[in-house]
């Protein structure tokens, strides 16, 4: 039996805030974010161990194993959440939604280079219930998902926490690093949970607290692992979400991609290959708010078609599965 994705209820206001704050450095601690926020400490530790716990918020480090492709599927009636979850279970799925609009499911995979191929018409092909697939490489992000923050903090609060109030942009090449041995372990170790100590980390990799540290931050600079807080946007009191396939001139990518990202309530923007130079992912607290976003946004001016998929069902962000998704079985890595 497939499992369904929990309903979400609104978080409080300091909870929102304690969650942005993990959506800006995953490992900090319970008193640094409660410096950064103006809070007491023992306040701020209770509420996050709850949300941590409860699994409303899952801080995992995210690795970078290839390049990103975007992966739109139709399906066979009756067999769109199947495809989705299956997606989802994938160890190189990033996100995996249901999409009410012309496309039933979107997915972003990470595909090490030179394995497209392998990957569009070997394993994609083989996920049940699919129909049809498109996949477009992706070019360039203006913001990726496991960079969102929802702008819940001021300009003080995110360099507190050791954020800047704009992100850097991000390029889509796989960092040309060499992992040894013991940072291998680090990083399987972070995808599981992205909180542990750096003693355990070190009990984990066999290496002294110092050396952990100094590997995490390490890995961390040099791109090779994201560690944030992936959460439901509803929690955030933003229940509606919708995934847009934008075409403008070729000359104007990066302005409205640069327009779009002024919204904190832009999760995702990348360009893609295709008919649509641009593929966005938008949370808004209503469709009232969306359909003001599509129609009178600043961005819109420079956009010479639209399309907009409502977001139904989300069964994996940040590379986070929902609950009671099981991550399918993976071949041994290759040395």
């Amino acid at each position: 039996m497939t499992p369904e994705p929990n309903p979400a209820a609104p978080l409080d206001p300091l909870d929102r805030r304690i969650v942005a704050a993990l959506q800006i450095d995953g490992r900090a601690s319970w008193r640094r974010i409660a410096t950064a926020l103006g809070e007491p400490e023992r306040k701020v530790a209770r509420r996050g161990l709850r949300l941590i716990g409860s699994g409303a918020v899952v801080v995992r480090g995210l690795v970078v194993r290839g390049e990103t492709v975007i992966l739109r599927m139709n399906c066979r009636p009756g067999a769109v959440r199947d495809t989705a979850v299956a997606t989802a279970r994938r160890a190189d799925t990033i996100f995996s939604y249901v999409l009410a609009g012309a496309a039933d499911c979107v997915a972003e995979l990470q595909c090490p280079p030179g394995e497209l191929g392998r990957l569009m018409l070997d394993e994609v092909p083989a996920l049940p219930g699919l129909v049809e697939q498109q996949v477009s490489p992706v070019l360039r992000y203006f913001r990726t998902v496991h960079e969102w923050s929802p702008g819940l903090l001021d300009d003080d609060e995110v360099a507190a926490l050791g954020g800047t109030a704009t992100r850097p942009v991000d390029g889509v090449e796989v960092p040309d690093v060499e992992i040894a041995p013991d940072e291998h372990a680090i990083l399987r170790a972070l995808a599981e949970d992205g909180r542990r100590t750096h003693d355990e980390l070190a009990a984990v990799a066999g290496v002294s607290v110092a050396t952990a540290r100094r590997r995490v931050e390490s890995l961390t600079r040099q791109g090779v692992v994201s560690i944030r807080a992936a959460v439901e946007p509803a929690l955030l009191g933003l229940p509606v979400e919708a995934l847009l396939w934008i075409r403008t001139r070729p000359d104007e990518v990066e302005e409205v991609g640069r327009l779009l990202v002024e919204s904190p309530l832009v999760r995702y923007a990348a360009v893609v290959m295709g008919e649509h130079q641009l593929l966005v992912d938008v949370t808004q607290p209503s469709k009232q708010d969306l359909h003001a976003f599509l129609t009178e946004a600043p961005w819109v001016r420079r956009a010479e078609a639209v399309q907009s998929h409502l977001v139904v069902e989300a069964w994996k962000r940040s590379g986070v599965p929902a609950p009671g998704v099981s991550p399918a079985p993976v071949a041994r890595e290759r040395p």
